[in-house]
């Protein structure tokens, strides 16, 4: 079957989520994908080597290693860049990349001597994407940092959460993943696109910070138009209304209101027997006798009760708060392949997420499950042309692993 990214060759540097959730976004839709990994897997690995209570055999590595979606439909060459000879093996490579990525702080490609400009020299048509913090230049470029920091300094911590308590903090899903991986993903696939109407490659510079701020547009456009800052749980997007919000149920279970439209919000009253509310929707007065009214409706059912009642062809908007382990039972995930299943002879079974964007002629897929450090260091160095001999000599010099 034909895919997106059918003949596309991207060497992934990169070691934390931002960078291989990029990679695997483009290995899903036919990439193929190369991570050049430091033997041994560096000093994270150890310190998460160091935090297991014992060590792992060869098949629980291979275990966790598959069950690891992010590196899935890639392989793995265990490449020490600091070494001249290993230096070869990635210009060679590079030669015939199409995408280069990588996560360092910025200056550290430099050093290792795999940078844009010298991949460049090597490969015009190569794009190359570094995904960092703050971006490559300006006074914050070196500071170092993870998802929490760059959302603060985007300002999206400033509208999460309750009103009157600490900034809420949603996983790591704001910098890491949409501003950093697919901010990364999207940019990359627009450079190949460029790049058949130019016939040259381009740097990509990605900032998850910037791409928080991306993700902002709407809100920051508001607030020029309004003059009102929004503040945590009193914008009507994050828990300021009675009408877009989360209640608790009976059983201790939550579930999610978004009744912003006046029919939606009146169908919602007469689902909880609050009618005389129906047309005080705007009335801001009336906004937390309404809230308490909400609340302690709620609390007479169930979550999955109220979701019972208020589901087609009730024309409500409500959705239950599901945890991770609901969400692969769920009927409307399960048909659209959301929860991927299945069965290694050796591993047994294996669940990840499916593949998210849903092309009806050329679908992505999970071909190949993720393998382990160096696992395919052999197969692509004879890939290059070398042979048997010359892979020993790159092993005991310690090039590769």
């Amino acid at each position: 079957m034909t895919m997106p990214l059918d003949g596309i060759r991207v060497l992934d540097l990169t070691r934390l989520a931002p960078g291989p959730f990029c990679t695997m976004i483009l290995g899903d839709f036919g990439a193929e994908v190369i991570k050049v990994e430091q033997p041994g897997g560096g000093r994270r690995a150890e310190m998460e080597r160091e935090a297991q209570s014992q060590q792992e055999s060869g098949l629980e590595e291979r275990r966790r290693a598959a069950l690891n979606a992010h590196s899935r439909n890639k392989r793995s060459l265990a490449l020490d860049l600091r070494q001249p000879e290993a230096k070869e093996v990635f210009y060679k490579l590079a030669r015939s990349a199409d995408v280069v990525v990588e996560g360092f702080r910025p200056g550290v490609v430099k050093r290792l001597g795999v940078d844009y400009e010298t991949v460049a020299k090597l490969n015009p048509r190569a794009v190359y994407c570094s995904i960092s913090g703050y971006g490559q230049d300006g006074p914050y470029a070196q500071l170092v940092g993870h998802d929490i920091n760059y959302a603060a300094f985007a300002g999206a911590l400033s509208v999460i959460g309750e009103a009157g308590r600490k900034p809420a903090i949603p996983v790591n899903l704001l910098g890491d993943y949409a501003g950093g991986g697919m901010h990364a993903a999207l940019a990359i696939c627009l450079a190949l696109l460029a790049r058949e109407k130019t016939g040259r490659g381009q740097y990509i510079d990605i900032s998850m910070t910037d791409g928080i701020v991306y993700l902002l547009a709407a809100l920051v456009s508001e607030r020029h138009q309004t003059g009102v800052l929004p503040q945590q749980g009193q914008y009507r997007l994050n828990g300021g209304v009675p009408y877009y919000d989360v209640y608790a149920c009976a059983d201790g279970r939550y579930i999610s209101v978004g009744c912003n439209e006046p029919w939606f919000y009146e169908n919602l009253c007469k689902a909880l027997g609050l009618e005389q509310y129906a047309k005080e929707q705007w009335n801001t007065a009336k906004h937390p006798e309404i809230a308490r009214a909400f609340a302690a409706a709620f609390k007479s059912k169930t979550r999955d009760q109220w979701f019972e009642l208020m589901k087609p062809p009730q024309e409500v908007c409500v959705a239950p708060v599901l945890d991770l382990d609901e969400l692969f039972a769920d009927p409307q995930l399960l048909l659209r392949g959301m929860a991927h299943e299945r069965q290694d002879p050796e591993l047994g079974r294996i669940r990840q997420v499916g593949v998210g964007p849903q092309l009806s002629a050329t679908p992505g897929s999970i071909r190949t499950l993720g393998p382990t450090t160096g696992q395919d260091t052999d197969a692509v160095l004879r890939g290059l042309g070398y042979g048997e001999e010359a892979i020993a000599a790159l092993r005991k010099q310690g090039a590769v692993a």
